[in-house]
């Protein structure tokens, strides 16, 4: 009886199949909104170090110390003196730290979007269930909440140490309250123009140059036209000139409904007309940020 054999194995071939256990994930879909806010919450905590290498941590960590220490020096004196008033009050603080706060946007606004633009790993972001408007929320709201906690820590520290020295508690909290709103309109304007000047550059030394420019030189271009236009006696054109710079229009503001005392040259803040113009261009310009993002990410994202 003839008996059947297998097919002999063609010379050489030792090709085999190995089961390794890979399968399906049949897990939780968790969707846009659990990626939008891990997304957010890396980016917070990116824009401090946390989760990343010890030199990065350097920067973020100093100027937050920077912002907070003369605040704490200030507590100091007036507890020690008894003092009924603080040297400088909650809406002034921030404009007076101006610098380090433009300083802090442009190390950390091109490190939010520069690396995904530089490494091109922004349409990875888009192939998961997470869109443009997502990704552009995350980043923004990530880089506000960043830079709120940069402004409002010192003026928490002051309103802590006022209450230690007995200062009267309603005008305190009053004050207090006022100037954490007009941080939170700063950090969301510096947020939005920190982060479109980033989005347009991949390379980070750019970016953080440019940011620079935009919010110091601006700075200090307004305030020496602003004080051309008060000594030859153009008073009612200063408050229209700080219109050009982001933290001129927080100071007028904060002047004209956050009971703010002017950093314009002799004083002369807008009016409340004239106020209502400033939070106008305020929001203008943060609605303007947001829609330059997602015409930038709808572009990058393909």
């Amino acid at each position: 009886m003839a008996v059947e054999h297998p097919p002999a194995t063609p010379a050489g071939d030792r090709s085999r199949i190995h089961d390794i256990g890979y399968r399906g994930y049949d897990g939780p879909r968790l969707g846009r909104s659990y990626a939008r806010r891990s997304l957010y919450s890396q980016s917070l905590r990116g824009a401090y170090g946390l989760g990343r290498s010890v030199k990065s941590k350097v920067l973020p960590m100093l100027l937050f110390a920077v912002m907070c220490v003369p605040a704490a020096i200030m507590v100091a004196v007036a507890v020690t003196t008894k003092a009924h008033e603080l040297p400088l009050s909650y809406t002034r603080y921030a404009i007076v730290m101006q610098a380090v706060i433009s300083l802090y946007v442009a190390s950390q606004a091109p490190q939010a979007v520069s690396r995904d633009l530089r490494f091109k790993t922004v349409p990875l972001y888009f192939s998961r269930p997470i869109e443009t408007a997502d990704y552009v929320r995350a980043k923004f709201a990530a880089l506000a909440s960043a830079l709120f906690v940069l402004t409002a820590a010192p003026l928490l520290v002051m309103y802590v140490g006022a209450l230690l020295a007995k200062m009267d508690f309603a005008h305190q909290t009053k004050e207090c309250a006022q100037g954490l709103v007009a941080v939170a309109l700063l950090s969301t304007l510096f947020a939005g123009i920190g982060l479109v000047i980033a989005a347009f550059t991949p390379r980070r030394g750019f970016g953080i140059a440019a940011v620079i420019a935009v919010l110091t030189i601006s700075y200090g271009a307004v305030s020496t036209l602003q004080a051309i236009a008060d000594t030859r006696g153009s008073t009612g054109a200063v408050p229209w000139i700080g219109l050009f710079s982001p933290i001129t229009l927080i100071d007028g503001v904060q002047s004209a409904f956050l009971g703010g005392s002017s950093a314009f040259p002799g004083g002369s803040g807008p009016s409340t007309g004239e106020g209502v113009v400033f939070v106008l261009a305020v929001l203008g310009l943060i609605a303007a940020s947001y829609g330059l993002l997602i015409r930038r990410y709808r572009k990058v994202g393909l």
